[in-house]
């Protein structure tokens, strides 16, 4: 299977292109490495000494079919037709979106950034597709944050909500309702609409995951040698909470708790993306149905009861802090992950010995983090 994986080189990308690759598919990354940029423009390099593409991808020939092309999906679009004319691919992985919402609420130029980068690379992949005739199985990362951080009704479904209108008393299924909390959550609504447009339109086939916070690091693949290493990001822009918590523990710094801390959040292992998004692959929907969408997470918790566990552990204590976001001091969260499950997906949970798998990461390279980092600078 020819597959590309746009934004195949950032945190989630790179350990699921080499897992696509570790799995025979002939793998082709595009992209415009933004995010190596972005972590020099805030002085935020990741913990973890990261190779330059070309030594990764060099790297990654062991372990199968992998090449790379530069390419900025939302501006040139050119450059993007040439590459599918060219490839042909039978699946396109979209990761190739601005992907933290703190960066997406810093200011101006980061909220344009956000949307400029994120609505027109999905919209220029739909209709460079359309113009070329291709109809590959697109499967897009999106996120948790789409549907809002409740339980207003009930267990979170995946994608639908099953209601029954009041004037006409019959049965329909409708796009859960979006409560973005974020610009970038606001992005992955409104690529989930582009996306629902195209499939009626033009018979694509997609699917869309919504995928709950990432903690780990690395991977078996990337693991396997120092130039596949993944990033690993700490700061309070870009690191997500577990790996943010746990960095923190490392170097005596009071765990950052926003609130009491009562935010119910979901959670997946960075081995089990890479895992689900195989499985999403091999399994596309009917040509033209609704999008199908799987909620990507593995378990629910909230981040008071993660910072305890890792305080019990460590022996920092939890620094709580006032709430710089819009969002409810506590929340109950119920998620349905039964489409991936029907599908085999076992999730790693979080145990004690995945966390010392992170422990272990940071303590290899704590003295390369940067105290005035840590804090997130957002506000909103």
């Amino acid at each position: 299977m020819k597959t590309l994986v746009l934004g195949g080189d950032g945190f989630c990308g790179w350990p699921t292109s080499l897992h696509l690759a570790s799995q025979g598919h002939d793998v082709l990354i595009l992209d415009n490495l933004a995010r190596r940029s972005i972590a020099d423009r805030i002085s935020s390099p990741s913990l973890t000494p990261i190779a330059s593409i070309e030594k990764r991808i060099a790297a990654a020939q062991s372990i199968g079919s992998i090449a790379f092309e530069f390419c900025d999906i939302a501006t040139d679009c050119l450059r993007l037709k040439e590459i599918l004319a060219q490839f042909q691919p039978d699946t396109v992985v979209h990761f190739a979106e601005q992907r933290s919402a703190p960066y997406s609420m810093l200011g101006d130029s980061e909220r344009r950034f956000t949307v400029d980068n994120n609505i027109n690379g999905t919209n220029n992949l739909m209709s460079s597709l359309v113009e070329l005739g291709q109809r590959p199985h697109v499967v897009h990362l999106g996120t948790m944050g789409v549907y809002g951080y409740n339980d207003d009704f009930g267990e979170i479904p995946e994608g639908y909500l099953d209601v029954t209108v009041k004037q006409t008393q019959k049965d329909v299924s409708i796009c859960y309702p979006g409560n973005p909390g974020s610009i970038y959550h606001m992005t992955k609504v409104l690529d989930h609409t582009i996306m629902q447009f195209y499939a009626k339109n033009w018979g694509f086939r997609i699917t869309d995951l919504h995928q709950g916070i990432v903690w780990g690091t690395d991977t078996e693949l990337t693991r396997s040698h120092p130039q596949l290493i993944n990033r690993f990001d700490y700061d309070g822009e870009y690191g997500t909470v577990l790996n943010r918590l746990l960095s923190q523990s490392q170097v005596g710094h009071p765990l950052t708790v926003y609130g009491t801390g009562g935010q119910s959040r979901a959670f997946i292992h960075i081995q089990d993306t890479a895992r689900c998004i195989h499985l999403a692959c091999g399994n596309a929907p009917d040509e033209g149905s609704l999008p199908q969408v799987f909620n990507q997470i593995a378990e629910v918790h909230t981040v008071r009861v993660l910072a305890q566990m890792i305080s019990d552990k460590t022996g920092v204590e939890i620094g709580f802090q006032d709430n710089p976001r819009k969002e409810a001091a506590e929340n109950q969260l119920r998620v349905s992950n039964q489409g991936l499950r029907s599908l085999g997906f076992e999730p790693i949970t979080l145990d004690d010995h995945l966390m010392k798998e992170i422990e272990s990461t940071v303590v290899a390279f704590k003295d390369r983090i940067d105290h005035s980092v840590i804090d997130s600078k957002a506000r909103w």
